[in-house]
């Protein structure tokens, strides 16, 4: 019998927790086909989410635990699921239910059909703010124009995805993953699958500006070069410019023209165009090479400080 494994990453969902697991687990049980379990990861969360997660787990021996030693971010929960699937299938969705566990069977039928990726694209996104639409908008254009893969828009971590490409996945040693993009570039069948984002049912998003900006770095870091380059360009308009100053002050000595004055204004505009165009340089090298110092560090992704029904490897 095949079995399928959800991964739900938990910070701080102590509102949902429980109807979270009721909807999905009464979802899995009308597949009789597929054996299933249910990975929480528990992501440093320091209300009542991991003692609400162990009293489940007492009772259904098919939910499993991860609990972290502080919060890592959710990018490092759901790869820590992953290392811990059993199933042939896996599922990885978000806790907060905007994601409807009610597509896992119509996603198991694509899967069935020979899909190995399959994503969810979001026809509509109930709830949330026309900042956060127009931000998500925004990334996804720019991600795109600068990756050298595609990455398909309206799409988040909501996905199935076959036993073998999360084998592909796991054997990937960089720390600062951007999933929805490396499984974009493993390649694969993939499919999508268009739905309604609902609304959190309760609790507040765990995703601020500060952690989406984070995201979007990740995003474009990990899957363009095009920033770096983009640096040699500004470097070339700026000397350009500078040699367009240094001409029309040449021309201006010689006609004799009085509308050109050496003057605070003008001194003023050439240091600050040149000293932020130094700068946003120095910003956009600087990102990479932290990357690359993350990276030699060799400390892991994350540290599990607990875990419960889950056998050893």
């Amino acid at each position: 019998m095949k079995k399928v494994s959800i991964v739900i990453p938990m910070y701080y969902e102590e509102e949902i927790a429980q109807e979270c697991y009721k909807r999905v687990v009464n979802n899995l049980k009308k597949l009789q086909e597929y054996e299933y379990e249910i990975i929480f990861v528990n992501d440093g969360s320091k209300d009542k989410t991991l003692a609400i997660l162990e009293e489940i787990a007492k009772i259904d021996k098919q939910v499993k635990i991860i609990s972290f030693s502080r919060n890592f971010g959710h990018q490092c929960a759901v790869t820590a699921g992953l290392k811990y699937v059993t199933g042939d299938a896996i599922v990885i969705m978000d806790a907060d239910l905007q994601d409807p566990p009610e597509l896992i069977p119509d996603m198991l039928k694509l899967w069935e059909e020979g899909n190995e990726i399959i994503y969810g694209k979001r026809k509509t996104r109930k709830g949330e703010s026309k900042f956060k639409l127009l931000t998500a908008k925004l990334f996804y254009s720019t991600l795109n124009a600068l990756s050298d893969v595609e990455i398909p828009k309206d799409t988040g971590d909501f996905r199935l995805v076959d036993r073998k490409v999360v084998e592909v996945i796991n054997e990937l040693p960089e720390h600062n993953k951007f999933l929805r993009g490396l499984f974009s570039w493993v390649g694969f069948e993939q499919k999508e699958i268009v739905y309604e984002r609902k609304e959190r049912i309760a609790g507040k998003t765990k995703y601020p500006l500060k952690k989406m900006i984070k995201l979007g770095l990740d995003g474009i870091i990990s899957f363009s070069t095009k920033p770096l380059k983009t640096v040699g360009g500004l470097g070339i308009l700026s000397i350009m410019l500078s040699i367009i100053i240094l001409f029309y002050a040449i021309l201006s000595f010689a006609f004799k023209w009085n509308n050109l004055t050496a003057g605070w204004t003008s001194i003023m505009v050439t240091i600050t165009f040149f000293s932020g165009t130094i700068l946003i340089s120095l910003w956009m090298i600087g990102e990479y090479i932290a990357r690359i110092y993350d990276e030699n560090k060799g400390r892991p992704q994350y540290i599990i400080k607990q875990k419960i029904n889950i056998e050893e490897k």
